[in-house]
Order: C-alpha cells, then structure tokens, then sequence
C-alpha cells in the first residue's frame, strides 16, 4: 500500500482516471489518504478523513511514507481558520491554502505556516457562526471552499471547523445523528435533508433560528424552512422536499 499527501491548496477529485471526468469532490492543502491504484498518470484513493475515493493527478501530490499517514490520521486535525492563507516552503515560495485546509503534515511537507488555524471542539451554537463564513460562495459541484461549494461539502467543511466529523455525500450523511419528528424539536446547527421525486437524498443544508436555513443552492444562502421544505424567498417557491431532519450534536 502507498499513501500520500495533499501539497497543494485545491486539487480535483474525479470520478473517472482523466481531466474530463465529473468532479465527485476536492482534496485540501494537507488532506492525507491511501493510494489504492496507481497508473502512469493518476492514483485512485481513498482519504483518511472521510474515506472518500476518487482519481487525482500523480502531479498534484506527494508520496508519504506509512508511518506518516498512521500519525496523521491519529492526531487531531489542525485547520487553518481563515478565507485564504500562505503556506512557504524551503525556498520562501508561497502557496495559498483555503478555509479548512489541514496543517498537521507541514513538518513532512517542509512547509511553514503563520496564519491562523483550529484544532478544538466547539459547542454547537458556533456551527452557525462558521456557516456564515461561506455565505454567498457560488455552488460547485464537488466543491469544498469558499470559492466553489456544494451542499454537502458545505455541511462537511462546516462540521469539520468545529472538531465533527460528517460524510462526504448527503445521503451518507443522512445515515448519521439522530432523527427529529418534527422541525419544532431542532436547534439551529441540526441538519435538514431533502429528497428527489424517487425518493433519494439529494441535498442537506443546516438549520437556524426562526425556521431559517443556510445551505448551498446556486450559492450558499438563506431561505425559509417549513414541513414542506425550502422556500426559496427570491423564486418565491418550494425548492426541495424535506425528508428528515437530523442532530449530529446534542
């Protein structure tokens, strides 16, 4: 088995072993994971956070030995907690990193970092309060930053920030916490699901005071949440089907 580190601030994860294939998700400055399969250009992996596999670059990376990634993945994350920072390496080249990239690996990386940066374990009243760093970053599919996001990697990324760890896929995230009955019982930070005509979790977004939600729909936003689902105050319309509601953290 290799294993290997993310050097670079956003690298595409891709469904398929080429540029043109879907993009599932990203991996961050400082993301570690397994290699799976190694070809003459790209490695399949799995990541050490999430378990998440995909195809990267072979370029776009940089070979770890076993002992390293053992250590990262028994440490606690260190993520940087700003829109953008600089990391430098041996010869004072900088290289931006995004909000949530992980920094335990700088000293296998040679790398040095002056920013500022969260390891703790939050209450759950500072989710929200993380969320709003997103707001207005445009959706991507895939995405992970404040410069392109899906829905999941939204709810993902938020979590993570505060020391929780979710799936990557709204549907896998939907097998994790506690179900609600009802919206009445949530607390602002709980997560809300939705589902397509056939019944599939296609989306998640998280809950706020006063039956408000943010979640990532053409960007990251606010809309009103009711038994129905999102109601999108700019269309003036329901836009997703809530299925369960669902507390991660009590």
């Amino acid at each position: 088995m290799q294993y290997g580190i993310c050097n670079l601030s956003i690298v595409p994860l891709r469904a398929e072993p080429n540029d043109q294939s879907e993009l599932v998700s990203q991996v961050l400055y400082g993301d570690y994971f397994k290699v799976l399969e190694k070809r003459k250009f790209w490695s399949k992996i799995r990541l050490g956070f999430d378990r998440y596999e995909g195809w990267i670059d072979n370029k776009q990376y940089l070979e770890i030995a076993e002992q390293d990634y053992q250590s990262l993945h028994q440490e606690t994350p260190i993520l940087s907690s700003d829109l953008v920072e600089f990391i430098t390496d041996s010869s004072n080249q900088l290289y931006p990193i995004p909000l949530g990239a992980c920094l335990n690996g700088l000293d296998i990386m040679q790398h040095a970092h002056d920013g500022n940066a969260v390891s703790q374990v939050f209450a759950k009243h500072h989710i929200l309060e993380t969320a709003f760093s997103y707001i207005n970053a445009p959706y991507l599919w895939g995405g992970k930053t404040p410069f392109g996001i899906d829905c999941s990697g939204f709810t993902q990324m938020v979590y993570k920030l505060n020391g929780y760890k979710l799936f990557r896929d709204a549907s896998q995230q939907a097998t994790q916490g506690e179900a609600l009955s009802f919206i009445e019982e949530s607390d602002p930070g709980d997560l809300a699901f939705f589902d397509n005509d056939e019944g599939q979790i296609v989306h998640v977004g998280i809950i706020m005071p006063d039956n408000f939600i943010i979640h990532a729909h053409g960007k990251v936003r606010i809309d009103r949440l009711d038994h129905s689902g999102i109601y999108n105050v700019d269309k003036r319309m329901h836009t997703h089907k809530l299925r369960v509601i669902k507390r991660i953290i009590d």
